[in-house]
């Protein structure tokens, strides 16, 4: 597994029909070009609870959402989840198919994610807050 998910394989993630459609498309199309980030978004979606987009908690992260994150070292930013188009991070525009992306689909306000960083070390973070800022549409 890239994404460091192991520490969330025990707790069910929650997504939307819709959202579970597109994302399951998208890593497939994408398991020749990246196949560990595709790989571990598939296992994601393989193990997520799928309901529909109106019964959605307000605070469950989905595409679009923007995230309010929290380290262990105090360091606070907020990021917005979207497909690898609209990804830009230097506007803070986090793509599902990196391993902080992965990590956060279907996660829970209060609840600690963590992911693999390029160089192998473990990162986590506590998510403060969500907010839909619009839902995104897969391109």
């Amino acid at each position: 597994m890239h994404a460091a998910t192991q520490s969330r394989s025990r707790n069910t993630i929650l997504v939307s029909a819709a959202d579970h459609d597109r994302l399951s498309n998208l890593a497939r199309a994408f398991l020749d070009r990246v196949p560990d980030m595709a790989e571990d978004l598939l296992a994601e979606m393989d193990r997520a609870g799928v309901c529909a987009e109106a019964a959605m908690p307000a605070d469950v992260v989905r595409m679009g959402s923007t995230v309010t994150l929290h380290d262990p070292e105090g360091s606070v930013q907020r990021v917005t989840l979207v497909y690898p188009a609209e990804a830009d991070i230097a506007e803070k525009r986090v793509s599902v198919l990196t391993p902080l992306g992965t990590a956060l689909i279907g996660a829970r306000a209060g609840s600690t994610v963590s992911w693999r960083s390029r160089d192998s070390r473990v990162l986590s973070a506590a998510i403060d807050a969500v907010e839909l800022t619009s839902p995104r549409r897969a391109p």
